[in-house]
């Protein structure tokens, strides 16, 4: 005890590991995220935000069930990103995962990065969605990246290249979204904002 006490006086950053993230307790209420070492709650997001999340989930997962291409998944599902030991841990919004990679799922997470993510933005995770979570993905794997705002009902779709990943498109609540990874899906975003 008096170590810890010690390293707290002292101010010392011990990163999380990702065994200390699976021993959290369960919670109904609270979501985390591990990015970086760093133990990060994620609020529960609003009603709005969830209907939006609810309705790109519902067209995505049709299409995919349709054409019998993977699987598609919604938060909180844990996603184990990086090297052992140096784990982070997301929880995207939606996330597929194609046929041919489905053994990157696991009766816990998704040990892997997905083919596509899907980050809706909330007040508190905007900008950590735009910027540390996109490298994140991009570092890992991550084929296609839709970032998700509400307020100003646009869907930017990303996909990744060699340099990194590139805007495709920006899509606005009157438009019909396309995916360049998933040929023949189109998403009418008035009927999702």
């Amino acid at each position: 005890m008096l170590d810890l006490v010690i390293l707290m006086a002292m101010k010392v950053h011990i990163p999380f590991t990702y065994e200390d993230y699976k021993s959290l307790p369960e919670s109904e209420t609270k979501r985390y995220e591990l990015l970086g070492g760093e133990l990060v709650m994620v609020p529960a997001p609003l009603t709005y935000h969830q209907r939006v999340s609810r309705n790109l989930e519902g067209f995505l997962w049709d299409f995919v069930k349709d054409n019998e291409l993977g699987e598609v998944y919604s938060a909180p599902i844990d996603v184990v990103l990086g090297r052992p030991g140096k784990e982070d841990v997301v929880q995207p919004d939606i996330l597929f995962v194609a046929k041919d990679r489905l053994s990157i799922i696991a009766e816990e997470e998704i040990r892997g990065a997905p083919d596509l993510v899907v980050e809706i933005f909330s007040p508190s995770t905007a900008e950590r969605d735009r910027t540390y979570k996109k490298r994140l993905y991009g570092r890992n794997g991550v084929k296609e990246l839709w970032l998700v705002d509400p307020d100003l009902k646009t869907v930017e779709v990303f996909q990744w290249t060699r340099r990194g990943f590139q805007s495709k498109a920006v899509y606005g609540h009157k438009d019909q979204l396309v995916s360049p990874l998933l040929p023949g899906l189109t998403i009418p975003l008035r009927e999702v904002f």
